[in-house]
């Protein structure tokens, strides 16, 4: 094993960092940068019910207010890129241990429904706040000079600082899944009163769970926020939600690959298939359809099955 990782993962993880190599030659870098910053997304969300099994529809509210954040401190306070992204992150947490303070106590469908209760307060906090612009958003975000110093106004700079907050999150989240702390969160998943009378304060470990998971959707939402220059209310709206769920669906839960899968064909169908206007959500419902159909464990998830790999 290769940190944790086995042959199979590390093979696919070679792989992955292949084609993240070797992509901008023959895809547009703000389509990859796209699929990078939804692909931490949804593996953020991942580390939530694939190995927590704790089912949020409130995520797009640390998504979207790393975003807001990320982009009016980059604007206002002239921070650099990665600073600008790491408030991003912060807010994401921050936000996060108050709606899992609330919301943890619930299970099941109660916990979700608290969790979008939630992410609608912070959406309509987004409209009517001054900072956020409302409607309008945050335009016009600058790219600043990565550590004050590296220019960051090209695509492919900014490109190569995104491929490295992926991975850097991505290891982080498989590094949280396979350590101690990991093995209760999963044991919690499986058997929540067996945890409890082993001793373990299961409240305190799904709390820290959920944080992780909503301080790294803010990372990836204050990135997409580099990537495209803006802040809008898209980013805290529920469908976003609905979106990461349909990634890691479709990738498949529980699966460490899987999430970034599900975000690549979502990016590939909201980006090739956008002259259709309405009928990409069509497509993507047929998609989703599909694969809840034929594919039960997602993309990954089944193939790995049929392998008898763990991916």
């Amino acid at each position: 094993m290769m940190l944790g990782f086995t042959r199979a993962q590390a093979s696919a993880l070679v792989a992955m960092i292949a084609i993240i190599i070797v992509a901008p030659a023959v895809l547009y870098p703000v389509f990859l940068m796209k699929v990078l910053c939804f692909g931490l997304f949804a593996s953020a969300f991942n580390l939530l019910i694939g190995y927590v099994g704790l089912l949020s529809f409130g995520h797009a509210a640390y998504f979207g207010m790393g975003s807001y954040v990320a982009a009016w401190t980059a604007k206002n306070w002239h921070f650099s890129s990665e600073l600008a992204i790491l408030s991003g992150g912060a807010t994401g947490g921050v936000l996060g241990l108050v709606v899992g303070w609330l919301a943890i106590r619930r299970q099941g469908i109660y916990f979700a429904m608290i969790t979008l209760a939630l992410s609608q307060m912070v959406y309509f906090f987004c409209l009517e706040a001054s900072f956020t612009g409302g409607e309008d958003g945050i335009q016009q975000v600058p790219r600043s000079p990565l550590f004050g110093v590296i220019p960051m106004q090209n695509d492919m700079a900014l490109y190569w600082v995104i491929a490295a907050v992926f991975l850097i999150g991505f290891l982080l989240i498989h590094r949280i899944i396979h350590s101690p702390f990991g093995q209760v969160l999963q044991a919690i998943r499986e058997n929540e009163p067996r945890a409890i009378s082993l001793g373990y304060r299961v409240d305190d470990y799904k709390l820290l769970a959920f944080v992780l998971s909503a301080a790294l959707a803010g990372i990836a939402g204050g990135a997409k926020s580099q990537v495209f220059g803006i802040a809008t209310l898209t980013d805290v709206h529920w469908s976003m939600s609905g979106e990461v769920i349909l990634m890691t669906l479709i990738g498949g839960i529980g699966t460490i690959f899987g999430p970034v899968m599900g975000a690549l064909l979502f990016g590939a169908l909201e980006t090739y298939l956008a002259q259709f206007g309405d009928w990409v959500t069509v497509t993507q419902g047929a998609i989703f359809v599909l694969c809840v159909l034929a594919f039960r464990r997602g993309i990954i998830g089944e193939l790995g099955n049929r392998l008898k790999l763990a991916l």
